[in-house]
């Protein structure tokens, strides 16, 4: 986040996104300040990704390579940058609906991402308060539809798989908030209701089940491609990943 000065249209969001920058370190996210705000020149807005795919993509690919000393097809660059945005645009707004009840009202012209560092940033706009499922929903959809529509060809997955991800990446934000706040059981909970099954588009229910020792598991509906990077460190939920190996690596 930036200095938390942003007051916007909503004020409550701020010390919200304050409360989940402190909780969930693995999300990085640039909250900008005022109504009118951009991250600056060579962000590309997520309404834009179509235009500058190829760019963004590159991108991806060359922080792979200088991360995990691996050249990546395509497609698998694809793949891995559509989640990060995902996960990420995921809790702006999954996030705030888990702590507060709070569902912000945002759009694909509010969030931008920057081709040569991945860095993501937004700018929210104002929220409603009483944070239905169904609202949560509709604003998941008008975000990620941009996205799921400029990375499709590119990662060379139709539509359903790709939404697949988003609901994916919805489930995954809430439970990891759940597991940072000692709260899993209780995010588990929560992401059940807001993706019970059949609310297209997004894909399939939250799915949580139990491995023989009690552990909460899920199995992710698309694929973050991570296994084609670290083949012997494939996600824990990936459909790849027995249960076997599941309780295995819990349990180490």
């Amino acid at each position: 986040m930036d200095d938390g000065r942003w007051e916007g249209w909503c004020p409550v969001l701020s010390g919200v996104y304050q409360q989940l920058a402190a909780c969930a370190p693995a999300w990085r996210m640039r909250v900008l300040s005022g109504p009118q705000a951009a991250p600056g020149p060579g962000w590309v807005r997520a309404d834009g990704f179509a235009a500058r795919i190829d760019e963004l993509v590159a991108g991806e690919a060359a922080r792979i390579l200088t991360d995990h000393g691996r050249a990546v097809p395509a497609h698998v660059a694809a793949s891995r940058l559509l989640h990060h945005y995902l996960w990420s645009a995921c809790l702006l707004a999954g996030g705030p609906w888990y702590l507060a009840d709070l569902v912000p009202e945002l759009s694909p012209c509010q969030v931008w991402l920057h081709p040569a560092t991945g860095e993501l940033a937004c700018r929210p706009g104002s929220c409603r308060t009483d944070g239905s499922p169904d609202q949560l929903r509709d604003t998941i959809g008008e975000f990620a539809d941009p996205a799921v529509a400029a990375f499709q060809a590119v990662t060379r997955r139709g539509a359903r798989a790709l939404w697949g991800m988003v609901a994916d990446d919805l489930v995954s934000g809430i439970w990891y908030l759940g597991r940072m706040l000692d709260r899993e059981e209780h995010a588990a909970t929560r992401a059940a209701e807001l993706l019970p099954g059949g609310t297209a588009p997004l894909r399939g229910p939250a799915g949580f089940r139990r491995l023989p020792a009690g552990e909460l598991t899920r199995t992710r509906a698309g694929c973050c491609m991570y296994y084609a990077i670290r083949p012997a460190e494939a996600c824990l939920t990936c459909p790849r990943v027995g249960d076997a190996e599941r309780t295995r690596r819990l349990t180490a």
